[in-house]
């Protein structure tokens, strides 16, 4: 890209323009490369945090075949613990966080904002490639070990006391991931505060962003938090420290701080830009403006603050006092209104709306029907009474799943889907994307939905063996976890055969109004021929509004 300076004869001022050269698109090869162009990079996250997810769902499959009967007939005992872990790790650290944010916000956010990259483009770039190296090191901990067992929390003494190379290659991976986690927030803050096309106001910020810069700004603070008491356990197993070593004077609950004050707030790191596509495509398929779009904005803001003082109702059963259990309820139950909020934005958006039921609002409805159910389960298990009733049961379980699956994964489902003509100048089939949203609902209800009961019955979670009167529960689980897995295969054909020979999209596709559909379909390689200009909101429906792209003016600079 250069700048031409042209002057202006009625004012003798010079005035910045913006002239991009272009070369060839991009080709399939670039992909595998140290490209940086953020809509490459966003596409890579997104294609690596899917090949993780096939990972992830084959041990969860595998958990759930041999949960079918009491006994231990599958897996061996330290085999399903290192598939109960690391299915945990790769869902949460592999999948939706690199897929949500790094995927989308990577993929989107420019394009929302009208401009042609990210703050940091390098930056950007090296923020993905710490993720390959980080999964081979989770891969590698199989060979060298037998995998981490001590559980996605990884809490001491046991994880020290077992498997301790593979602990330390899980310990690396989760280090470089929340190392890419931190680079790629900051690029985020960056971006979206300095770099928005000069003609849109913060009342036209597309509501995507706003989740985003809420997620980058709760990551920056929390992560680092996460990242030392990583590496305080790593010196415990590696180097004779008594950080957490209970033996030696080390503080086990201290971990358990350290770890949950990122790992509950990283809750909200994966739903977060959820509720930004959210906001994006049920505007679009049910063609009316957002209902209160500053509550909505404003919630997100609020979410990331609230978020950051509930993690203590992870630990009510680990002897904290009193005063702190009353605190952290009522934190919890707090961090709900902005969350209704949002909700309640919603359904009054759908209320009276032209809805077109396409797989992306299929699955935006599904989100909104199971994470309200996961919410009520949140809700329950914020209070610190019901908590220590149920704590460490499949209750947790079925709640933490409702909110993640139910929530997270079908948001993404729903992004794919909405913005895949964006992505690849492609239509996917709409009669697979139907058949996908049934199997998945379908499995997700009858896999998470019967937890709840077996968690008040009182069946422990992370283990193999159990008593048979939980039998036959567990195998509609099971029946349910195998839905899910058939439910992966149409999606992942109609992505390949849409990708090579779907039907071409149009520029606009959804006819929605914000800046990135003012593009091609797919991309130029820097974004627009002629950066755009915003003269209304982005959800204003209804209103004949279409936007115009225009030269862009920079701001003038003196002769």
């Amino acid at each position: 890209m250069t700048l031409e300076i042209q002057r202006d004869s009625s004012s003798e001022k010079q005035v910045v323009t913006h002239s991009v050269h272009y070369h060839a698109p991009w080709k399939w090869y670039d992909y595998f490369t140290f490209n940086i162009d953020h809509k490459v990079i966003g596409i890579q996250y997104l294609v690596t945090a899917f090949l993780f997810y096939l990972v992830g769902g084959l041990m969860a499959m595998a958990i759930r075949v041999e949960l079918a009967t009491p006994d231990s007939d599958l897996l061996d005992p330290n085999l399903y613990n290192a598939f109960m872990t690391n299915h945990g790790t790769i869902m949460i650290f592999f999948w939706i966080v690199p897929s949500a944010i790094g995927g989308f916000g990577n993929y989107l956010v420019p394009l929302m904002l009208g401009c042609r990259d990210m703050a940091f483009p390098k930056l950007n770039a090296i923020a993905f490639w710490l993720n390959p190296p980080a999964g081979l090191l989770l891969v590698a901990s199989f060979f060298f070990g037998g995998g981490s067992q001590s559980g996605w929390t990884a809490y001491p003494p046991l994880s020290l006391v077992t498997a301790n190379t593979a602990q330390t290659l899980w310990v690396l991976a989760i280090v470089l991931v929340g190392t890419s986690s931190i680079l790629g927030s900051l690029n985020f803050v960056v971006t979206i505060w300095k770099m928005k096309v000069p003609s849109m106001r913060w009342d036209q910020l597309p509501l995507f962003c706003w989740a985003i810069l809420a997620t980058s700004v709760l990551a920056l603070v929390s992560t680092p938090v996460l990242a030392a008491g990583l590496v305080l356990l790593l010196f415990d197993i590696n180097f004779g420290t008594s950080f957490f070593k209970p033996d030696a004077g080390g503080n086990v609950v201290l971990y358990q701080h350290l770890f949950w004050f990122y790992s509950h707030p990283a809750v909200y790191l994966m739903i977060l830009p959820i509720f930004g596509i959210m906001s994006e495509v049920i505007p679009v398929h049910s063609r009316k403006p957002i209902f209160g779009y500053k509550a909505i904005a404003y919630s997100s803001l609020a979410i990331c603050l609230v978020g950051l003082f509930v993690w203590v109702h992870h630990m009510f059963a680990s002897g904290t006092p009193g005063w702190m259990r009353l605190f952290f309820t009522i934190s919890t139950l707090l961090v709900a209104v902005p969350t209704g909020v949002k909700v309640f934005g919603w359904v009054a958006t759908l209320w009276g709306g032209k809805i077109r039921y396409t797989s992306a609002m299929l699955f935006a409805i599904g989100l909104l029907s199971m994470f309200v159910l996961g919410g009520i389960g949140g809700v329950t298990l914020g209070t610190a009474p019901f908590d220590l009733h149920v704590h460490d049961t499949y209750y947790v379980v079925g709640h933490f799943h409702y909110v993640l699956f139910g929530g997270s994964v079908f948001g993404i489902y729903s992004g794919i889907y909405h913005w895949f003509p964006k992505m690849t100048g492609r239509m996917l089939n709409e009669k697979l994307g139907r058949i996908h949203f049934i199997l998945t609902f379908i499995g997700t209800h009858l896999t998470f939905l019967p937890m709840h009961q077996l968690g008040l019955q009182g069946m422990p979670r992370r283990v193999a063996m159990y008593d048979p009167q939980f039998t036959s529960i567990n195998r509609l689980c099971t029946i349910g976890a195998l839905i899910l897995g058939l439910s992966v295969i149409p999606f992942t054909m109609n992505i390949i055969w849409s990708w090579m020979a779907g039907k071409k999209a149009s520029d606009n596709p959804w006819q929605a109004l914000s800046l990135e559909w003012t593009t091609s379909s797919p991309p130029l390689v820097e974004n627009w021929e002629v950066l755009p200009t915003v003269s209304h909101g982005p959800y204003e429906y209804g209103n004949g509004h279409s936007h115009q792209a225009q030269p862009n003016i920079t701001p003038e600079v003196s002769a």
